[in-house]
């Protein structure tokens, strides 16, 4: 084997261990809302494969018909070709695992930098095959300890900087990382992006707190960039911290308008703002006072909602109950929802407009709809293996109550 090839297979396998030791703790520990903000939610193929399986059984169950099924199977095929390019993070209650993919692409890639700018390059020669450059989790460190100090001779770097926090940051020192962003931020041009992630690494500083410093940083990102995404996230969670839900439902529905209508990043916004919506007051307004919708008559669905006897031994109280209503024919983003707990079944509620989950078409123009309900242990919209679900036959908005029946499990 050729002496680049060994280096580049044991740099592998130490990079490898070092990602052994980094990434339990990730796996261990949640951010609660949009201290989850934005990760990389791409359409990956496990997401299309449950909404293909999802897609399959309401075809099976005769919800939808031959052409409609045909027609989003095609599209469901070009996205898993697409394979799209946005990154960002879920929002309320996840267990983080874009963190845990961020560290794993991260790790490899600033060892690499760092290595290219510190390290012996040169020893990959053929002729150096002797030698072992392989990079340890310790070396590693001592290469951002060295990009520090040559930092402080060139304190004017602001990419120097950047890479500095970045290393910080996946290497779990977020006060470390936060100042060397706070110094890349004061030398290079005002970004979105770098902002967004500095405001996010001021929150891991402070106890997963977004108030104070990191809310000031969001909203410098948001004049960058208002349609940067995980600002936008970030600025959500931070209204909801401080209990301004309409605030924060407003923020996430831009997020909304943003990303595919049947993405995973979609289904876990719509999450957060049901829940937001959940804790509005009587009034239908949040601290932040932005009034409610005019009030009046408005189309609606009443739903009773109970559980399969056979079923109840596996649900525990606390389990997250969604109810919601998608238009019969069209996109699959749902046009209601609202968030319960599995505690409350069995249950009677109305669907109306003022339970949308987006800037989309409301409840009020779907014509005839599909409602459902899904009681869901990780408190994810979007169904997981595992989750119990049931549906009523599709029915025309404000011509009667559905009736469903939670039977079945997400596969």
């Amino acid at each position: 084997m050729s002496g680049t090839g060994l280096f580049v297979l044991l740099s592998a396998a130490l990079t490898g261990l070092a990602l052994v030791f980094l990434l339990p703790p990730l796996l261990g520990r949640g951010f609660r809302r949009g201290n989850r903000a934005p990760g990389s939610p791409d359409l990956s193929l496990a997401v299309l494969r449950d909404q293909f399986a999802e897609l399959e059984r309401e075809h099976h169950a005769g919800r939808i018909n031959d052409a409609a099924f045909e027609a989003e199977r095609a599209e469901l095929e070009r996205r898993a070709l697409e394979d799209g390019s946005l990154r960002i993070r879920s929002t309320i209650d996840s267990r983080r695992p874009w963190l845990v993919g961020a560290v794993a692409l991260a790790v490899p890639g600033i060892a690499a930098a760092l290595y290219l700018h510190l390290g012996t390059p040169a020893a990959m020669a053929p002729q150096d095959a002797g030698g072992s450059h392989a990079l340890s989790a310790q070396q590693i460190q001592s290469m951002v300890l060295k990009l520090a100090e040559r930092l402080q001779d060139n304190p004017q770097d602001g990419e120097g900087w950047l890479m500095l926090a970045r290393s910080y940051a996946v290497l779990g020192r977020y006060a470390e990382s936060a100042a060397a962003y706070g110094r890349a931020m004061s030398i290079l041009p005002p970004d979105a992006v770098h902002l967004a992630d500095y405001a996010d690494t001021l929150a891991m500083a402070q106890g997963r707190r977004l108030a104070g410093d990191p809310e000031r940083v969001i909203q410098r990102a948001l004049a960058a960039d208002p349609r940067n995404v995980k600002a936008l996230a970030l600025s959500g969670t931070a209204a909801f911290e401080r209990r301004d839900y309409a605030r924060a439902i407003g923020e996430w529905e831009k997020i909304l308008a943003l990303v595919p209508a049947d993405s995973k990043v979609a289904a876990g916004i719509a999450n957060s703002i049901a829940d937001a919506r959940s804790r509005l007051g009587p009034a239908g307004d949040g601290a932040g006072g932005i009034p409610a919708q005019a009030a009046g008559p408005a189309p609606a669905v009443t739903v009773r909602v109970a559980l399969d006897p056979a079923l109840e031994g596996q649900v525990r109280p606390d389990d997250t109950l969604f109810v919601f209503a998608r238009a019969a024919e069209g996109p699959r983003m749902p046009v209601a929802m609202v968030r319960r707990k599995a505690s409350e079944l069995p249950l009677r509620l109305a669907l109306d407009d003022s339970m949308g989950v987006g800037p989309g078409p409301r409840l009020s123009a779907a014509g005839t709809v599909v409602v459902g309900a899904r009681v869901s242990r990780s408190g994810d919209a979007l169904p997981k293996s595992g989750d119990l679900e049931g549906y009523a036959q599709p029915m025309r908005v404000g011509a009667g109550e559905a009736a469903v029946s939670i039977t079945s499990r997400v596969p």
